[in-house]
């Protein structure tokens, strides 16, 4: 590929990284069946890019029991209803998780991290389901929030809490340190949306398990 090309399908912006996976996966599915590990993902990953793409994200990949969507990519660009509606959705995977039993008969928890910064976007992977779509640390960071968030929450970071506003509340957290960062990194837990204090608690349809 020229570089002409690469600089057409390819550019630099700012974006908010989502990082979800469920809590005890390897304890979980070790005695399993491969059939029913499968099942269990496929009902896992339906539901949680079913509410990823209804809040406007794009799912960049699914390794095990982890997903990483991505938001701020479309053609409004990133702002600060990008980063709200990328804590939204963690918000709502883990209330469509509640209560689920995947493949039948397990239920899970999850933990969710977020994390805002620039990266460089290949469009034309935005377009075809997203794997390798973006590159930065931004991404790493996502991941160790992820790593770090207490059970059936969501945390992100300063850069995400300031992109979003006033449209979410936030509850501050002690700092973490986190292999190959050389500072402890704040850390913001999601309470709500501020607009959706009266609506009901589902902010994204999403679909039944299979």
């Amino acid at each position: 590929m020229t570089a002409i090309a690469m600089a057409e399908q390819e550019r630099r912006q700012t974006v908010t990284v989502l990082f979800i996976d469920i809590v005890g996966f390897t304890s979980l599915v070790d005695d399993l069946d491969c059939a029913v590990v499968r099942a269990l993902q496929r009902d896992y990953f339906g539901i949680v890019s079913g509410v990823v793409r209804a809040g406007g994200g794009v799912v960049e990949k699914y390794v095990g029991d982890a997903v990483m969507a991505v938001f701020g990519t479309g053609s409004a660009g990133f702002g600060a209803e990008a980063a709200a509606s990328a804590v939204r959705v963690g918000l709502s995977v883990q209330e469509a998780l509640r209560g689920q039993l995947l493949a039948g008969r397990f239920s899970v928890r999850t933990r969710v991290g977020l994390a805002t910064g620039d990266v460089i976007v290949d469009l034309e992977a935005a377009h075809d389901g997203g794997q390798a779509m973006i590159s930065g640390s931004v991404v790493s960071t996502a991941a160790r929030l992820q790593a770090f968030a207490p059970h059936d929450t969501v945390v992100v970071c300063p850069q995400t809490r300031a992109a979003a506003g006033d449209l979410i509340a936030f509850q501050e957290l002690p700092p973490v340190r986190v292999p190959g960062k050389p500072r402890a990194l704040d850390l913001y837990r999601a309470l709500e949306p501020h607009r959706a204090r009266t609506a009901t608690r589902h902010l994204y349809a999403v679909p039944a398990a299979a």
